[in-house]
């Protein structure tokens, strides 16, 4: 197969070849390092390349598989890492220039996860100054390969921009409140953002400790679930991590049947009001498309978010505050203005607007939670819009991140899976998405619809043109 057959292909389909030995993983691997040299200059998706690394380890894959020892679907298969993932030995910068000639002595868990799957690690992956809304001045942002002036998507805006432009088979995301979403709707992808603690935190720059989600950004449901099922799982190291088993995500793809069944929660004055009409429509047209595949369309009210709104980012920049106690304010020359406008709310949260974040967090959880007795899975969008330009993006987070956050930071409060697709775009380009929610411990469920969904659609199949 030649250079070019290899960069758009699934995950799951490439890793079939490797299974078979129809292709080396040093071939899939080589081939994806020629695609990032020739094209990273402009994207700027990654902050570090490991290729040596990379090749070793997809000569030990090749190996391995060839006496027999597959590991199974990551085997072999190049990735990616958010640079907030600890890496031992490689650099790991968080997107902060304080953090430049940072180098771990160990990996984080999802590192050594990914390692034991036999994974092969491409490098690390640009993002926003400490996970937050804006990339350090002095540092370069990516650039989203559908057309350059729209947003990536942050704070794993790296990870979207590579996945995208098939620099990587799948890679790492990290959610405080949309950063796996708003990447993977920007650059048409499929991320989930798992159940908090479903995926352990050891090793990584927190955001906000008790919002912060990792998971898995891939170009489809099935692919996604292959990086899941690796990363998912009870950790020693991280004692918020649950210990429930972990179920086999890619056995549970059932087809166009995934949706049979499944009682989807349907409020379309939650989701649409002041809704763009192209996102209106594509919605809608997603949830017509799970309810002619069998789904069960329940009217619900979804709970009022005013309080967890009003509150949230108290709560997330107080975290913050705490996360960065050791270098600001006694090194906040170094840090970007976002950043410090974050840090200085975070410090001067008071008691009372603290007390009163967690009394609304823990009400909107119970009302969440109330929601998912009558239904399975709730339909919502990511933005109100489709994907802005970042000088949209910027003016809507100036003005109130609730504007870009509705239908994303609430789900981070509570601690639900989500998962985003891709379901449209509009004339001039930019992509549109949707997401699914369910309650704690649903990841499954919610890829097996995810996987109907896109079985009977072929958005997740388009790519950026001219790359």
């Amino acid at each position: 197969m030649s250079f070019n057959e290899f960069h758009y292909m699934s995950l799951t389909s490439v890793a079939k070849l490797i299974e078979t030995r129809a292709v080396s993983p040093v071939e899939v691997t080589e081939a994806i390092l020629r695609r990032i040299e020739a094209l990273d200059g402009e994207l700027r998706s990654y902050t570090t390349v490991t290729a040596d690394l990379a090749l070793q380890q997809a000569k030990t894959a090749e190996a391995e598989i060839g006496k027999g020892l597959y590991r199974g679907q990551m085997h072999g298969i190049p990735i990616a890492v958010k640079d907030l993932c600890f890496t031992k030995g490689i650099r790991t910068t968080a997107g902060m220039t304080i953090h430049a000639d940072f180098v771990p002595d160990h990996d984080a868990t999802v590192v050594t996860r990914l390692a034991e799957a036999g994974a092969v690690l491409l490098g690390k992956l640009h993002m926003t100054e400490g996970a937050t809304l804006e990339h350090h001045p002095d540092l370069p942002e990516p650039v989203n390969p559908w057309k350059k002036d729209l947003w990536t998507g942050v704070s794993s805006s790296g990870s979207g921009v590579s996945a995208a432009a098939g620099l990587a088979y799948a890679t790492i995301g990290s959610d405080t409140g949309g950063s796996i979403r708003f990447p993977s709707a920007c650059n048409g992808l499929t991320g989930v953002k798992p159940t908090w603690g479903r995926v352990s935190r050891y090793g990584i720059f927190d955001l906000a400790e008790t919002f912060d989600h990792l998971g898995p950004m891939a170009r489809s449901a099935a692919d996604a679930a292959a990086m899941l099922q690796c990363l998912a799982g009870w950790d020693p190291k991280d004692t918020t991590s649950l210990t429930s088993p972990v179920p086999d995500y890619a056995a549970g793809l059932q087809g166009v049947y995934g949706a049979r069944g499944v009682r989807l929660g349907l409020d379309w004055d939650f989701c649409l009001t002041d809704a763009d009409p192209v996102t209106a429509r594509l919605l809608k047209d997603a949830a017509d498309v799970l309810i002619g595949l069998g789904a069960l369309p329940r009217e619900v009210a979804f709970p009022s978010i005013d309080g967890v709104s009003q509150y949230n980012m108290v709560l997330a920049m107080a975290e913050m505050a705490v996360v960065h106690e050791a270098t600001y304010p006694s090194q906040a020359e170094n840090y970007g203005p976002w950043n410090k406008i974050g840090l200085e709310a975070g410090r001067n949260a008071t008691p009372l607007e603290i007390s009163k974040g967690m009394i609304e967090r823990r009400k909107f959880t119970g009302a969440v939670t109330a929601l998912f007795r009558d239904i399975d899975l709730f339909i919502m969008p990511v933005f109100r819009v489709p994907t802005p330009t970042w000088a949209e993006a910027r003016a809507a987070s100036a003005e109130d991140f609730n504007i870009i956050g509705k239908f994303t930071f609430p789900f981070n409060a509570c601690g639900i899976p989500t998962i985003t697709l891709p379901c449209g775009y509009t004339d001039d380009g930019r992509p549109v998405a949707f997401q699914l929610a369910g309650p704690h411990g649903t990841e499954e469920r919610l890829l097996t619809v995810a996987h109907a969904y896109q079985q009977a659609t072929d958005w997740h199949t388009h790519r950026p043109p001219g790359i």
